[in-house]
């Protein structure tokens, strides 16, 4: 009967001052993702801090601070799979960074209420809103000022291919481009998993016809040769 002999009135109080914690906490974060309509909101932000104090609570029970320790590392990388979940890559941009920063965030919240360290989850929840809300009016105002003209914009085209089939697509790849009057001036060929690789094609021109590129980069999505295919301007200092 050792779920009886584990019943611990004293302890449960504990534990359940830090899952009540960890649910307001997360759930101020959410609230400001869920109003800005993020794809992990309100009850995302409330699970991940909520499932991480349990799971520190848990192992600060069984044993103790070395235990809790233990599994906030895993915490830390377990994390990091949901957070790759949210970020996606679209017409060659990346989104969805900050919104796996803020759970990773909540993470560490829900760790710390799960530890016992209750003001120290609090302050972190008020340094998690300030970067989500007090920083956006500075960020906003970065973006809307202009590149220095020192900063040098090179464009690539980036095509996922089969492995066994990357000599096709780099000639249909340079064909393409050659057709739409965008030379290459670099051709780079990255493993991408076991199966695939990464073919980048950088161009020789700094400005081009977004339009146009977009027409080629459909055309080589099109082809069969080509698993999937997207371009995007790259700034070097």
């Amino acid at each position: 009967m050792e779920a009886i002999h584990n019943i611990n009135l004293a302890s449960l109080v504990d534990t359940l001052v830090s899952l009540v914690s960890a649910f307001v906490l997360g759930g101020l974060i959410g609230f400001e993702r869920q109003y800005r309509q993020r794809t992990a909101g309100l009850r995302t932000n409330v699970l991940v801090a909520v499932g991480a104090a349990v799971f520190v609570d848990m192992a600060n029970r069984l044993h103790g601070h070395d235990g809790a320790i233990h599994v906030v590392g895993y915490v830390v990388s377990g994390i990091g799979f949901l957070g790759a979940g949210v970020i996606m890559r679209e017409e060659g941009n990346i989104r969805g960074l900050n919104t796996a920063a803020t759970l990773w965030g909540s993470a560490a919240i829900g760790a710390c209420a799960g530890a016992d360290l209750l003001l120290e989850a609090v302050l972190g929840t008020g340094f998690v809103l300030a970067a989500n809300t007090l920083l956006r009016p500075i960020v906003h105002a970065i973006n809307r000022e202009p590149l220095d003209t020192t900063v040098e914009v090179t464009n690539v085209v980036y095509v996922i291919a089969h492995r066994e089939r990357r000599k096709e697509a780099l000639a249909l790849i340079e064909e393409e481009l050659q057709q739409s009057h965008h030379p290459t001036q670099n051709l780079d060929v990255h493993a991408f998993g076991q199966e695939e690789v990464e073919i980048e094609a950088t161009l020789a021109a700094t400005s081009v016809d977004r339009d146009e590129l977009d027409a080629v980069v459909n055309r080589l999505t099109a082809s069969p040769l080509v698993n999937q295919a997207f371009w995007s301007p790259r700034t070097h200092d």
